[in-house]
C-alpha cells in the first residue's frame, strides 16, 4: 500500500486511502471490475485503485479538473488509469456507469447533490452502482465547502468563512486559531449544506436504499440498493464499522486533537513573531540594558532582569 500521509504533511489524515483496506473489501464483496473516482486530486487513493486493478483485471477512471503533477504522472504509467480533466458535472453525463463510484470531490450540498442526480438517471432502468464516499463526518459532513464558490448557483451557496476564523469541533460558527478552511460555510448544520446532508436526501428520495457511516478519517460513507445481489456480502463488511460508537470518539477525539494542535501552533508563530521583534529593537536594547542597572543598584531583584538571551532559549536557539 502507498503512503497515505504522502501529501499530507500535517498527517491529519485527509486522504481517502487511509481507509483503503475498508474501501478495497467492499469493492471485492460486490465483484467489481470497473470504478469511477470523482475527485483524485494527487493520485494518493487513485495508485491504490489501480494497484488493486492491476491484480483483478479492473478498469479505474478518474475524474478531476485540476490533477496534481503525482496523478498526471501515474496517468502516464497505468494502463488499468484514464484520467477525465474535467469537473464531474461535466465529465457524468457521458460516462458510462461503472460498478463502483468513489465521490471525493467538491464538498458541497450542491455538487453532490447533482453528482448523484446524475448517477440516478444515468442508472434509471438498471442497478445503481455502489457509491462510496469521503468526507461524511466533520467538518464536511454538515458544512458546505466550494473549491470555486463562483461555480455554485448563488441560491445553492452559503456564506462562506474567509480569513475572519477558522473551524473547531463543537464549533457551529468559526472561531479565531481554527482550522483553515476559508471557502467553507460561515455555518455549519441546517438544510441543504454538507455532504452527509446531500446523500441523506439522496436515500431519502429513493427506495430501498441503504447508507453506512463509517466515522474514521473524517468519515468513509457507502450508499448501495439492497436488492443489489451482493447486498448481504457488502452488509456483512460494512455492518460492524456502521456508526460504531467506540470509532465515533475516536474520531471525535482525533479531530479535536488536530485542531487544538493546530491551534496551539498558530499561538506559538504570534508569540515568536513578537519576541523576534523584540529581539530586533532597539528599545528593548535599552530596557535591557536599564533592567540590569536597576538590579545592580539594588532597586530591583534579580528575578526582574530582562534579555536577549533568555528570549533566545525561549525560541530554542
Amino acid at each position: 500500500m502507498t503512503d497515505p500521509y504522502s501529501h499530507d504533511p500535517a498527517r491529519w489524515g485527509a486522504s481517502l486511502a487511509q481507509s483503503a483496506e475498508l474501501l478495497l473489501r467492499c469493492l471485492d464483496a460486490v465483484g467489481a471490475r470497473s470504478v469511477l473516482e470523482i475527485g483524485a486530486f494527487a493520485g494518493d487513493l487513485t495508485r491504490v485503485l489501480v494497484g488493486w486493478a492491476a491484480e483483478m483485471g479492473a478498469a479505474v477512471t478518474a475524474i478531476d479538473p485540476a490533477p496534481q503533477d503525482d496523478l498526471v504522472a501515474l496517468d502516464r504509467g497505468a494502463e488499468a488509469l484514464a484520467l477525465i480533466r474535467r469537473t464531474s458535472l461535466e465529465a457524468l453525463p457521458e460516462i458510462r456507469l461503472p460498478d463502483a463510484i468513489v465521490i471525493d470531490g467538491d464538498h458541497n450540498y450542491f455538487t453532490v447533490s447533482e453528482e448523484l442526480r446524475l448517477i440516478g438517471e444515468l442508472s434509471a432502468g438498471a442497478a445503481l452502482p455502489l457509491l462510496l464516499f469521503h468526507d461524511v463526518c466533520w467538518p464536511h459532513g454538515r458544512r458546505d465547502d466550494y473549491h470555486d464558490a463562483a461555480a455554485i448557483p448563488a441560491q445553492s451557496r452559503h456564506p462562506v468563512a474567509g480569513e475572519n476564523g477558522g473551524l473547531f469541533p463543537g464549533e457551529p460558527g468559526v472561531r479565531h486559531g481554527g482550522l483553515t478552511y476559508p471557502r467553507s460555510a460561515a455555518q455549519e448544520g441546517g438544510p441543504r449544506n454538507g455532504v452527509l446532508t446531500a446523500i441523506e436526501d439522496f436515500v431519502a428520495d429513493a427506495e430501498r436504499l441503504r447508507l453506512v457511516v463509517v466515522p474514521v478519517f473524517f468519515g468513509f460513507g457507502a450508499v448501495w440498493q439492497l436488492d443489489a445481489p451482493w447486498s448481504d456480502a457488502l452488509a456483512s463488511v460494512l455492518d460492524p464499522w456502521d456508526r460504531n460508537p467506540v470509532l465515533e470518539r475516536l474520531e471525535a477525539n482525533r479531530v479535536l486533537h488536530i485542531a487544538r494542535e493546530f491551534e496551539l501552533a498558530q499561538r506559538s508563530a504570534r508569540q515568536e513573531a513578537v519576541l523576534r521583534r523584540l529581539l530586533e529593537s532597539k528599545a528593548f536594547a535599552v530596557a535591557e540594558r536599564l533592567s540590569k542597572l536597576r538590579v545592580r543598584a539594588g532597586i530591583a531583584p534579580s528575578q526582574s532582569v530582562i534579555s536577549r538571551e533568555e528570549i533566545r532559549r525561549a525560541l530554542g536557539e
